[in-house]
């Protein structure tokens, strides 16, 4: 009985064995099936994914009433990446970007060191680097990435890519997208480092965190956002920015649409010498009529009784201001900018001027009147794939000293995408 008795035990243990060992190979099989499936869909997102290329040849010049010497650069920046095809939602960029001098045509301070103190400043230094690399996560809710990426935010006011200077800024970041309900989105994005665009020597290292949850209405969009700034290379180095921004369009007429903007924002910079406090207020109104664009604008960057400017370190500067770029640091007596624009386009070709008016947030008897500029600019479309264009700036200094000249800048160039 005993000797049945564990047989009969031997033979369930056998069974038992043998019900494992299907399972196992039938799990085994569905994995090795699921992995060569999974293998076969990243090699053919690999495979059939799309390479791309973006040059520009851009000639700029710059005449300063100083001692300095005018300035020119012919550059050439080459941007070439690929983008793989897509597997279950993820996908992935890679993309370098070069600047280089043509044809000897370098007589410029690059910020780096050559010609410093002798030529103008032209902010575009040679350089190769990796501009973008990141792995992407995408589904009807929510898109991600990490890795080296381009952001902007609304008008780039705030976070921008700075895409006029030949090598632009990107971050290196976790980015998240969402839009949970129909009209909202909520963007969020820590960033680990700033790379600017004066090569890779001038990058930051940060801990920055960027929110913005927009609402879409019927009148326009509307943004909250908070952004928490923090430079790593800097001890105490913090700057809070917290704002509310209305942008939108109405129909008055089916030829005309009036236009206009609204935005308030609060600063807190936190630095070793001590902290700081500033506003910033935005007001546009403008009209489109039969393809004809005219804005009227009165942007304030605010002081703190003279001490610290209100400060925008991750935008596209060039945007805002006069294209001379003389105010990128906002002076520490703040900046009111009152501006009125016209745009249009005329047998395909794209006009723009721009008048800016220059005043001290903060007045006092050495620094009030901080100039004007007249800004104009002629773009043309050639293709889809070809462009080109010629852009002048004319700044005049105020009767104030805030360590400003008269400033002329020109700049011709042409572009081509594949």
């Amino acid at each position: 009985m005993k000797k049945a008795s564990l047989t009969v035990r031997s033979s369930k243990t056998r069974g038992v064995n043998v019900l494992g060992l299907a399972v196992a190979a039938a799990i085994a099989g569905q994995v090795t099936t699921a992995s060569a499936d999974l293998g076969s869909d990243i090699t053919e997102a690999l495979k059939g994914g799309t390479a791309y290329g973006d040059f520009r040849l851009r000639y700029e010049m710059v005449d300063q009433d100083n001692a300095l010497k005018d300035a020119d650069a012919l550059t050439l920046r080459s941007r070439l990446g690929y983008k793989t095809g897509e597997v279950q939602g993820f996908s992935g960029v890679i993309e370098f970007e070069d600047s280089r001098n043509v044809a000897g045509m370098d007589d410029y301070d690059n910020t780096q060191g050559k010609n410093q103190g002798e030529y103008s400043v032209i902010a575009d230094p040679e350089t190769t680097e990796l501009d973008q690399g990141y792995l992407q996560y995408k589904n009807e809710l929510v898109t991600t990435k990490f890795g080296r990426q381009v952001l902007t935010l609304d008008n780039h006011r705030f976070v921008g890519h700075v895409g006029w200077r030949q090598d632009r800024q990107t971050f290196d970041a976790v980015t998240l997208n969402a839009t949970p309900i129909k009209d909202l989105s909520i963007q969020y994005a820590f960033l680990d480092q700033r790379n600017r665009i004066l090569a890779e020597e001038a990058d930051v290292n940060s801990k920055d965190h960027l929110l913005n949850v927009g609402y879409k209405t019927p009148f326009g969009k509307l943004s909250a956002y908070a952004y928490l700034l923090e430079n790593e290379d800097v001890e105490d180095d913090a700057l809070d920015t917290y704002g509310l921004r209305f942008n939108g369009k109405a129909e008055v007429s089916s030829d005309l649409k009036a236009l206009y903007t609204l935005e308030y924002a609060t600063q807190d910079k936190e630095a070793v010498a001590g902290d700081n406090d500033a506003d910033y207020m935005n007001l546009e109104a403008g009209a489109e009529f039969k393809g004809v664009t005219a804005k009227l604008g009165y942007e304030v960057l605010g002081s703190d009784d003279g001490d610290y400017g209100f400060s925008t370190p991750l935008a596209t500067l060039h945007k805002f201001n006069g294209w001379a770029d003389q105010f990128l640091a906002t002076p520490k007596q703040g900046l009111v900018d009152m501006s009125v624009a016209v745009s249009g386009t005329l047998a395909g070709v794209k006009l723009a001027a721009v008048y800016h008016e220059f005043e001290a947030d903060e007045e006092s008897n050495d620094v009030d009147d901080l100039g004007s500029e007249l800004d104009l600019s002629v773009t043309k479309k050639f293709s889809d794939n070809y462009s080109g264009g010629i852009k002048y700036a004319a700044y005049s200094a105020g009767d104030s000293g805030a360590n400003k000249v008269d400033t002329d800048k020109a700049w011709l160039w042409v572009s081509a995408k594949f």
